[in-house]
C-alpha cells in the first residue's frame, strides 16, 4: 500500500476543511454506516497530550522572526510551509516545508503541510508570530480514519496546537483562523510567493520579491545553531562516503553499480538524517564528465574514477554538499593523478585566501587562476595563462564551466534570491558557510586534450565556514589528496 497522502482507500469526508483529495470512491471500502461510526469512535484509551519544552532551535528561530521583523516594521508577513505536491496520479512526493518557514520557526522534518506563519505588526512596534496548521483529527470525527491527509489511521500521531505552540515557542491557531488574514490582506501584505500557489493573492508582486530576497540575505550569516547543524550534516556525510567505500567490490559487479552507490548513501542519509539535500551524483567514468549527472544507471569499473557529490540533510534541513573523486581500483593511473591534484591544488588556493573582508567572488577567482596555470602547463590552451585569464579570452574555462562556490545552509544553494551586491559581490563575513568546489572535467570526444585525458572528470568539493581572522574547512576529516585518498579506499575496501 502506498504511504502517501493522496492514495487512500478512504472517502472524502463532510467536514467543510476537510482537504480535498483525490478521487478515490471507486476503490473505497470504508465503511459508511452510523453503526460503523459510533463503533470505531469509542473505545479508545484517554489521551494525555504533554507539552514538550522548547526545542533548542527556538530561541534562534525567535531571533531571526525579530530580524526579519525589523526590516519590515508595518507589513504582515505570511511565510507559508507549503503543501504536498504530485509525483504521479494519487501519489505525493515527501513533503519538506519551504526553507523560509522552517527558518523562521525551527519546524524542521516533522513540520506539517499547509502550514502557515504569520508575523502580524504591532502599534508599539514589532510583529507577534502566530502559526497556522490544520489542527489534527479527533477520534469524535471521521477523519482521523476517513481522511488519508491528516488522519492518524494513515499517517500516524500528530501534534496537537498547544504540543506545536511549547515545542516551537510560538502561538498557535488552527488553520481556519487563517481565513481572517487572508480576507484582510492589503497592500501591505507580504508573503513567500514560492510556498504560497493560491494561498493568498497580494497586491505588489516587486514588494513581495524583496520580502524573498531579505529572506535569503539575513541568511548569510549563519547563527551558532545553524554551524552546529552543519557539522552534524558533514559528519553524517562523511559516514556516508565511507559506507560507499566499503561496498565498492559489490558496486563493481553490477551492471548499474552507480544505481548502488546512490541507494547505499541514500541509506546513510535515511539513517542519520531527514534525506539526501539534493539527488546524488554517482558519476563513473566518463558520466563524471557531465556536471550535473543523477541518471546514475551506468557501471562503476576498475580503472576508473568515480566522482560522488552528495549531501546529507538532518532533521533540520540543513545539508553538507561535499564531492570526492575516487579511483575505483584502489589507486590513480600516473594522469589520473595529475588531473587529481592539479584540482586540489586549485581548491587549496581558494581556501588560502579565505577570511573575513575579501570579496566573494576572490575565492572563484583564485582557484581559477591554479586551473589556468595547469592546464596552460599541459599545453591545452592556444594562448598564455595570463592570457586566458583575461575577461575577453577565458579558454581555460573550457574544461571548468561551472563557479567554483556558492552558500550552503538550511537549502544546497542557499541564499540564492539574494543581491548580486550581496553574494557573488558581497564582502565576505564570518559565520558565512559555503563550498569550494574546482574541477576539471575532459569529454570523451574532446580533441584539444590527449586521448589519456579524454573521459576523466575530477571534482573536489568540501563545506568552509568562515572564522573571525581566516576559514575552516568542515569537511576536512574526509581525505582529499591523492595519496590519503588511496590509503582510505585500502583502509575500507
Amino acid at each position: 500500500m502506498a504511504q502517501n497522502g493522496r492514495m487512500a482507500d478512504a472517502q472524502k469526508t463532510d467536514h467543510s476543511d476537510a482537504p480535498t483529495e483525490a478521487a478515490a470512491g471507486n476503490r473505497s471500502t470504508t465503511p459508511g454506516s452510523t453503526t460503523f461510526r459510533d463503533f470505531i469512535a469509542s473505545g479508545w484509551a484517554d489521551r494525555t497530550d504533554i507539552v514538550p519544552p522548547a526545542r533548542p532551535e527556538a530561541s534562534f528561530a525567535a531571533a531571526r522572526r525579530e530580524a526579519i521583523s525589523a526590516l519590515h516594521p508595518d507589513e504582515t508577513l505570511v511565510i507559508p510551509a507549503g503543501d504536498r505536491k504530485q509525483r504521479s496520479n494519487d501519489t505525493d512526493y515527501p513533503f519538506r516545508a519551504h526553507s523560509a518557514f522552517s527558518w523562521l520557526t525551527g519546524w524542521g522534518s516533522d513540520s506539517e503541510p499547509g502550514a502557515v506563519l504569520v508575523l502580524e505588526p504591532r502599534a508599539e512596534g514589532g510583529h507577534d508570530a502566530t502559526l497556522y496548521f490544520r489542527e489534527r483529527a479527533g477520534r469524535d470525527s471521521d477523519e482521523f480514519y476517513a481522511n488519508s491527509e491528516i488522519g492518524e489511521f494513515w499517517i500516524g500521531a500528530r501534534p496537537s496546537l498547544a504540543q506545536v505552540a511549547g515545542d516551537l515557542g510560538i502561538a498557535t491557531r488552527g488553520i481556519a483562523d487563517f481565513d481572517r488574514i487572508r480576507q484582510s490582506a492589503d497592500a501591505s501584505t507580504r508573503v513567500v510567493r514560492e510556498a504560497s500557489g493560491d494561498l493568498l493573492k497580494t497586491s505588489d508582486e516587486e514588494l513581495d520579491d524583496a520580502f524573498a530576497r531579505d529572506l535569503s540575505e539575513l541568511r548569510l550569516v549563519k547563527d551558532s545553531f545553524e554551524v552546529e547543524q552543519m557539522r552534524l550534516a558533514v559528519a553524517a556525510t562523511a559516514r556516508g562516503f565511507d559506507d560507499v567505500i566499503r561496498d565498492l567490490p559489490k558496486i563493481s559487479a553490477h551492471q548499474r553499480g552507480e544505481r548502488i552507490v546512490e541507494g547505499v548513501f541514500n541509506t546513510r542519509a535515511r539513517v542519520d538524517g531527514n534525506a539526501v539535500g539534493y539527488d546524488t551524483i554517482a558519476a563513473s567514468g566518463p558520466h563524471a564528465c557531465i556536471l550535473h549527472w543523477t541518471t546514475n544507471d551506468g557501471p562503476v569499473v576498475p580503472g576508473d574514477l568515480m566522482l560522488l557529490d552528495a549531501g546529507v540533510e538532518v532533521d533540520t534541513l540543513y545539508t553538507a554538499d561535499i564531492t570526492r573523486t575516487l579511483p575505483i581500483s584502489g589507486t590513480f593511473s600516473p594522469v589520473q593523478r595529475d588531473i587529481y591534484e592539479a584540482v586540489r591544488e586549485a581548491a587549496d588556493a581558494a581556501f588560502a585566501i579565505v577570511r573575513p573582508g575579501i570579496r566573494f567572488r576572490e575565492i572563484h577567482a583564485t582557484a581559477m587562476t591554479a586551473i589556468a596555470q595547469r592546464t596552460a602547463e599541459w599545453g591545452l590552451l592556444p594562448v598564455s595563462a595570463e592570457e586566458a585569464l583575461e575577461a575577453d579570452n577565458q579558454q581555460h574555462r573550457r574544461y571548468m564551466v561551472h563557479g567554483t562556490s556558492h552558500h550552503l545552509g538550511i537549502d544546497v544553494h542557499d541564499c540564492a534570491q539574494a543581491r548580486r551586491e550581496m553574494y557573488l559581490d558581497g564582502i565576505v563575513e564570518e559565520g558565512m558557510v559555503f563550498t569550494i568546489e574546482p574541477g576539471l572535467y575532459f569529454q570523451p570526444d574532446d580533441l584539444t586534450v590527449p586521448e589519456s585525458f579524454r573521459g576523466i572528470g575530477v571534482r573536489i568539493e568540501d563545506d568552509i565556514l568562515v572564522t573571525n581572522d581566516g576559514a575552516e574547512n568542515l569537511s576536512a576529516g574526509i581525505p582529499r589528496t591523492a595519496d590519503d585518498v588511496e590509503a582510505w579506499i585500502a583502509r575500507l575496501s
